[in-house]
């Protein structure tokens, strides 16, 4: 099983991921879990290139490099770990791409965006997605005291269009399970078990 998490940077996506794990470690379920972009070598190194070694990138580079580096985790870990039925969660997947880069940027139509997420994800879609909603504000608000990369940095109105383009896709995708990034983490992460339980008992 595929799961990706998905939101606006602040949203908290890594925390409900680490407890995500701790729960799968103690019901025993083997799972791996990378983030976007990285997991591999290759992606890792266009990961420092696309957050933290330029200040002004192209659109259309960053839509490639982004897509460049997700190609090669699907391809060199991802499939491979599926085929042997292990669970795997990835932090962002090609919705961020499609909210980012398609919504945020306009770096190109969507319908070039959604051919290219075909070519880069080897056709790969995940089983569950979890979209935590929250405001820019709130966002910026959890992230205003960390060091910020290139993206973070991209301004309120980028990531008001961002958060806009989620919502359309989970309005879209049946697989998006919308979650409120507002109440307590605890309550987060119950939902998130549930929705989990009830996909693993079918």
């Amino acid at each position: 099983m595929l799961i990706s998490f998905e939101g606006i940077d602040g949203c908290g996506k890594s925390t409900q991921i680490e407890l995500l794990k701790k729960w799968f470690e103690k019901k025993g379920v083997e799972y791996s879990v990378f983030r976007e972009p990285g997991g591999t070598d290759i992606s890792e190194r266009i990961r420092a290139l696309l957050l933290h070694e330029t200040d002004e990138m192209d659109p259309v580079t960053e839509l490639l490099l982004f897509s460049a580096a997700r190609s090669q985790l699907i391809r060199e870990k991802v499939i491979p770990l599926l085929k042997l039925n292990r669970i795997v969660i990835l932090d962002r997947f090609f919705d961020s791409t499609t909210a980012y880069q398609g919504y945020g940027r306009g770096s190109a139509d969507l319908k070039s965006i959604q051919n290219l997420n075909r070519l880069a994800t080897h056709q790969v879609k995940p089983d569950l997605t979890f979209y935590l909603k929250i405001s820019p504000e709130e966002a910026e608000n959890r992230i205003s005291a960390v060091d910020k990369d290139r993206i973070e940095n991209a301004g309120s109105a980028f990531f008001k269009k961002v958060a806009d383009g989620y919502d359309i896709l989970a309005q879209n995708e049946t697989r998006f399970h919308t979650l409120d990034a507002a109440i307590p983490v605890d309550e987060i992460h119950k939902q998130i078990r549930q929705i989990i339980e009830t996909r693993l008992q079918s």
